[in-house]
């Protein structure tokens, strides 16, 4: 991390470099974006959503480095080196996730705002061996994630429909 730039108030902007969906970023971010400012606001990432701000919802999850994590809650100075992987990474060659396709097939959304973070979630449960697979084990995994429409349900058989898919 450099600093290249100073903000009114004398503060500096720092370079950071991140491997986002598979591509190395090199960023100048101050030292108070979150990491869901910058993919949303500089790198025009608008999959992963602003919900609650707080890390409540769940609507922002994004995989740092394997693991899910609340972007809201998140500095980006914090990620430079770090892999990071937003809903738009899901897929491949032009191919829906597996998790994506069994949402679409479950009809595992509504208003759809959620949707993202839920994703980013449940390819984590479903690729984490310390997560069982019952349905329960899966609910308390996905409790972080907040559905306003109550489409949990769906949002469950859709988890686990593509178990063994990813």
């Amino acid at each position: 991390m450099s600093e290249t730039s100073t903000a009114a108030g004398g503060i500096s902007a720092c370079s950071i470099t991140l491997q986002l969906n598979g591509q190395r970023r090199e960023v100048e971010v101050y030292p108070w974006t979150t990491l869901l400012d910058l993919l949303r606001e500089q790198l025009h990432l608008t999959g992963t959503k602003k919900g609650c701000d707080h890390g409540q919802c769940g609507a922002c999850n994004v995989h740092v480095n394997g693991t899910v994590i609340n972007s809201c809650l998140s500095l980006a100075v914090m990620h430079d080196g770090d892999e990071i992987t937003t809903v738009e990474g899901l897929s491949e060659n032009g191919e829906l996730h597996p998790i994506q396709q069994a949402f679409l097939d479950e009809d595992a959304y509504q208003c759809g705002y959620c949707t993202a973070g839920q994703m980013m979630t449940a390819t984590y449960v479903l690729n984490s061996s310390h997560i069982g697979d019952s349905d329960d084990a899966v609910r308390e995994a996905m409790s972080g994630n907040i559905c306003r429409c109550g489409a949990y349900k769906n949002i469950l058989a859709a988890v686990q429909s593509t178990r063994g898919k990813v």
